[in-house]
């Protein structure tokens, strides 16, 4: 039975369940009163039903009107943050279904989003470099963490270009301030291996990655550090101009010293490396080591040494120059009181009241001064000389005139005879020779208000009275003749 009704409810419509309705209301005995009551309920009943399915259509439609209009405007925004000007089809409200526009709104949304996550990752990685730059110029690098917010709302390609190219001048400056970095840290390396200071210590002392061997990229390029090397430099430089100054001033002193003492070239030698700059301009000093500290402090040991044996052979290199003195005089026929002359040299270095330094000094002032007076007589000395020589051959002619065998055919006689022949030549020209010996002599004292002393001995005098010998000679010849 149940079964009978299930089937027959399965195939029942709105007009066979009102005929059927109709039977069971004849079978009751429905009054035509209650009948209308029911139909009017039963029809109230459908019409809510068909109200409540226009609303739920009605509020479908509506959602899926704002699901298109939100899709039309993430299209739109998308298209306007990517820059894209090519146009996206979107059909007309009119010409195609909600749902028709929706299925060909969504390729076009998946194609940007997916040029949207690419646009993103770009913006991101050329921000990322650009802010690990700047990073790096700023010195603070190691507080860049994280990623960057990409402001997507321009994500065109204008801005990425802006991006790049700004990207591209910083590049170039991270380049230019590490070449410059290497620039500094190569100079800091050549003065530390001049001034034989460790680099490694020293180059960290600005910043730890410049004595880093892992990486050209890795080192700082920051303003601090820049700053930081070029003053690094300035000091360096600065500290080997002064050492060379000081080493210089060591140099000349031991050059001084040696050649007071006479040093042997021997032990000049060992402070070659010193004295080998002694003159040099400081860029031209690069040798490694030629500044270091223990090699001014090794010739500052050894002028310390020289200058305290300097003070105990002062006697000794004072009586050099004193007896280098005494030879000059000698040579051109000064006479000086030797022995004077030492008491009062050795006199005064016992009394300390002289300097060694002063006294070496004076006494190279007088060898100076005889040097140069030597120099002004040597014209009337080797005049001298010839007129002496001269008169040795008149003492030996006369000699040989008085001589009664001169002319025997001994061994020997023709050569006297030549002698004697060269010697009256020579003693005929004596009288010019005085004559030009007296002029120059006299205008030599004139010039300096002195007497032209020899051996002594004023030189005009010896020249006067050699004059009246020869006169007295003469007449006492021609006394015997007549």
């Amino acid at each position: 039975m149940a079964d009978a009704e299930n089937s027959l409810l399965g195939e029942t419509t709105c007009g066979s369940l009102l005929q059927k309705l109709q039977e069971i209301w004849d079978e009751v005995g429905e009054s035509d009163e209650e009948r209308d009551k029911m139909l009017l309920q039963i029809e109230q009943e459908c019409l809510d039903v068909y109200k409540r399915k226009v609303e739920q259509a009605a509020n479908s439609r509506a959602q899926l009107l704002q699901v298109l209009s939100d899709a039309k405007l993430e299209l739109s925004t998308l298209v306007s943050a990517l820059g894209d000007k090519s146009s996206v089809g979107i059909p007309e409200k009119g010409s195609e279904t909600i749902k028709e526009q929706l299925a060909a709104i969504a390729p076009a949304l998946e194609q940007l989003w997916k040029q949207k996550e690419e646009r993103v990752k770009e913006f991101s990685d050329v921000r990322s470099q650009i802010q690990k730059i700047c990073g790096e110029i700023a010195g603070n690098a190691s507080e860049q963490t994280g990623a960057l917010a990409v402001d997507e709302s321009d994500l065109s390609l204008k801005k990425l270009d802006e991006y790049q190219v700004k990207l591209k001048e910083l590049q170039k400056e991270k380049s230019d301030r590490l070449s410059k970095v290497l620039e500094y840290v190569s100079t800091v390396h050549d003065l530390c291996a001049v001034l034989g200071m460790d680099f490694f210590s020293t180059i960290t002392e600005v910043h730890p990655s410049l004595g880093d061997s892992t990486g050209v990229q890795s080192k700082s390029i920051s303003n601090d550090t820049l700053s930081r090397l070029a003053k690094m430099v300035s000091a360096l430089n600065e500290d080997k101009k002064q050492r060379l100054h000081k080493l210089q001033e060591l140099a000349t002193q031991l050059i001084d010293l040696w050649n007071l003492m006479d040093t042997p070239k021997e032990e000049r030698r060992l402070f070659n490396h010193v004295t080998c700059n002694s003159s040099a301009l400081v860029d031209k000093v690069t040798v490694p080591g030629a500044l270091a500290l223990d090699l001014i402090e090794q010739a500052e040991v050894e002028v310390d040494r020289l200058d305290k044996l300097k003070s105990s052979r002062m006697k000794e290199i004072a009586l050099k120059r004193q007896v280098e003195l005494e030879k000059i005089f000698a040579s051109v026929h000064i006479e000086i009181d030797p022995e004077a002359a030492r008491e009062k040299i050795m006199a005064l270095i016992d009394s300390g009241n002289v300097e060694p330094t002063e006294l070496l000094a004076d006494m190279d002032n007088q060898i100076m001064k005889a040097k140069e007076e030597a120099l002004s007589r040597k014209e009337i000395l080797d005049r001298v000389e010839k007129w002496m020589s001269a008169c040795e051959e008149e003492s030996w002619l006369e000699d040989y005139n008085r001589d009664e065998n001169r002319y025997n055919a001994s061994r020997g006689a023709h050569l006297n005879l030549k002698r004697a022949e060269k010697a009256r030549i020579l003693v005929n020209k004596i009288p010019g020779m005085v004559d030009t010996l007296v002029a120059k002599t006299r205008a030599w004292e004139e010039d300096r208000g002195i007497s032209f002393m020899y051996d002594g001995v004023p030189l005009l005098a010896m020249l006067d009275e050699y004059a009246m010998l020869r006169q007295e000679r003469e007449e006492e010849k021609r006394r015997l003749r007549v």
